[in-house]
């Protein structure tokens, strides 16, 4: 049973939190772009990893092309699903995809306690079942559910994917709530739903610096010292 107060729902990013990840998805990022005739620096993809990716390719389009090419819903469309086309076969095929060391055990220690464990992301549905089937997460009962960027009316950093996992776990307060990413878009999700802990990690795409610039209660290196502070709770 746990203790009035103690959390009773983390929500986890997937990639760079608790999926490896090799700047895999900014270098798809950047082919995506590619295919417009417009390249992007690392540095540029790392910044707009978390938020939905429809978001994140109109911005960097808006910011690169010349103010005479409007940049259309079509246009991004047509780059959306050829990165989602990317991605998917990325995460069904390339050898290199694994999970981030500590992430089955912290999502079953989780389980254990009651404490109900979802994924939310910047990636859209097609694009997640992918990664997850991947990685078996389901299959073991590692988690109780995901929420997709595609699947809520707004992505982060709105704080719409929290609150849908919310009323799915049927959590009645976010101060019951951690989140826990890599980005600043993570960060700035569990700040606006007002988590009662949200914890940055720095095996992504933000440095330490970076992210200890952001709204946060936490900062860890790693998922076993991410799962000790909320058992700490």
């Amino acid at each position: 049973m746990l203790k009035m107060g103690s959390i009773q729902l983390v929500v986890f990013d997937l990639a760079g939190t608790t999926v490896q990840d090799d700047q895999d998805v900014q270098k798809v990022l950047r082919k995506t772009l590619q295919r417009q005739g417009v390249s992007i620096t690392m540095d540029e993809a790392a910044k707009v990893m978390g938020i939905p990716k429809p978001v994140a390719l109109r911005q960097l389009l808006e910011y690169h092309l010349p103010e005479s090419i409007k940049v259309t819903d079509d246009m991004i469309d047509e780059l959306h699903d050829a990165f989602v086309s990317d991605m998917v076969s990325f995460y069904e095929e390339d050898p290199s995809v694994r999970e981030m060391a500590g992430a089955s055990d912290t999502f079953k220690v989780l389980k254990e306690s009651g404490i109900s464990v979802y994924v939310d992301t910047g990636f859209d549905r097609k694009t997640t079942d992918a990664l997850i089937e991947r990685l078996g997460w389901l299959k073991q009962e590692l988690l109780d559910g995901s929420i997709t960027s595609d699947e809520v009316e707004s992505g982060r950093p709105h704080p719409d994917m929290i609150f849908k996992a919310m009323k799915l776990s049927k959590v009645t307060e976010a101060s019951f709530v951690a989140k826990v990413g890599d980005t600043a878009s993570d960060l700035g999700e569990g700040t606006a739903a007002g988590c009662g802990l949200v914890i940055g990690v720095t095996t992504g795409a933000y440095s330490r610096e970076d992210l200890e610039k952001e709204p946060h209660t936490h900062i860890a290196d790693s998922l076993p010292e991410v799962l000790q502070i909320i058992l700490e709770k």
